[in-house]
């Protein structure tokens, strides 16, 4: 039987101990359950890459929005971004996350969303619009 993502390259190893993704469970499951998800391993170090340099390149609210949506589409990562339920007074209010699921490598939960906090940095605009989709502002 030939792997699903044979042609396909997907993300190396972490090293032993360093990371909790379950990468190589998932691919054992592979044969057992034909339902299991493997786009995530799909993103490899490289594409990763491109992905925060993407994010970087974020300049509107809609933009933000529309990498959400292709991090779901393409990967099956949800991208949560919400105000803090205390307070907002920085882009450090924010609770910025990717949901956890088998195979998403720690270092990519960690570097997208400091990826994503380096872009409200550089563009309040699209924190005052996160704002303001909560209806944190009022629409101010």
């Amino acid at each position: 039987m030939q792997h699903p993502l044979s042609d396909i390259p997907i993300r190396k190893e972490c090293p032993p101990g360093a990371c909790v993704c379950d990468r190589e469970s998932l691919l054992a499951g592979v044969g057992a359950n034909a339902d299991i998800d493997l786009r995530v391993l799909t993103l490899t170090q490289e594409q990763e890459r491109r992905l925060i340099e993407r994010i970087g390149k974020i300049s509107s609210y809609d933009d933000l929005q529309h990498v959400a949506g292709l991090l779901y589409q393409q990967l099956g990562v949800v991208l949560r971004i919400t105000p803090s339920p205390r307070e907002v007074r920085t882009v450090r209010g924010f609770v910025i996350l990717l949901e956890d699921r088998p195979g998403l490598c720690k270092k990519t939960r960690q570097t997208v969303p400091a990826a994503i906090r380096k872009c409200l940095e550089n563009k309040p605009e699209i924190a005052y619009a996160i704002l303001n989709a909560h209806d944190m502002l009022g629409n101010a």
